[in-house]
């Protein structure tokens, strides 16, 4: 498992871009799918935004904003942006295929990065009793924001998240573009 791991960790962002152009050619997109899909895309956007503002990588355990809920909520907030252009998409073989690559690609990525944070963080064993992997919890784990700090601007733009927005803003007009154009 650990060599899948390894593979998974090196191939996610070339598969990545190989799912582009499958999800592109397979998009059946429509105005309200868009509009239904950017309710889940922009959820997803949020979580990703406020994570990256609070993760101090390698440097300290965050347990603080969204990490006081959900351990993972950079790979939440792919899950719902990647379930929202789903949904934009119009085409279950895209739900298919992403759920797919989610467990096949990110579950041991994840797995792999909390052995990591065990040996450097001694303290993410309680952390991890308290607060789940995935799907959040519905009040933030006590004392977190004592822990690690609050929403730091800078962290966000050091961590380019502003990536995810513009990549979601790209792709949202590359459908409206191909359902108004290519349709």
């Amino acid at each position: 498992m650990a060599e899948w791991s390894r593979i998974a960790r090196r191939i996610r962002v070339p598969l990545g871009f190989v799912f582009a152009v499958l999800y592109f050619w397979l998009a059946r997109p429509t105005w309200r799918f868009i509009a239904l899909g950017a309710i889940v895309i922009l959820p997803g956007l949020l979580i990703r935004a406020l994570a990256s503002g609070h993760v101090r990588k390698n440097e300290a355990l965050a347990t603080s904003g969204p990490y006081a809920y959900t351990r993972n909520p950079l790979y939440l907030g792919s899950l719902l942006i990647g379930v929202g252009f789903a949904v934009a998409a119009r085409s279950w073989w895209v739900g298919v295929v992403l759920v797919v690559m989610f467990f096949a690609i990110y579950l041991p990525v994840i797995r792999d990065e909390e052995a990591f944070l065990r040996q450097k963080f001694p303290e993410f064993e309680e952390y991890a009793r308290r607060v789940p992997r995935m799907f959040p919890r519905i009040t933030p784990r006590s004392g977190a924001e004592e822990t690690t700090g609050g929403f730091s601007f800078d962290l966000y733009l050091k961590h380019r998240e502003y990536k995810a927005l513009l990549g979601s803003v790209l792709l949202t007009g590359a459908l409206i573009i191909k359902m108004t154009l290519l349709a």
